[in-house]
């Protein structure tokens, strides 16, 4: 699977976090939840965390689905 790449984040003044993907907004997270996400920023893969907390990644079961004899062509 590759990694998630594009993401950036912005901790603003006002206890709110804004993720953004590609220069496009992906979410924003504001009181505990910002703070826990922050967390877990610094002590994890910042393009991963992001990914799983805007919900921009694959969950694994892709290739199951195309295999599928309702998705074969």
């Amino acid at each position: 699977m590759p990694r998630p790449q594009g993401f950036t984040y912005e901790h603003r003044g006002d206890g709110t976090v804004a993720i953004t993907h590609r220069g496009r907004s992906a979410g924003t997270l504001r009181g505990p939840r910002a703070e826990k996400f922050l967390a877990e920023v610094e002590s994890g893969d910042a393009q991963l965390v992001m990914a799983r907390w805007t919900g921009a990644y694959k969950f694994g079961n892709e290739r199951t689905a195309r295999n599928h004899p309702r998705n074969r062509r």
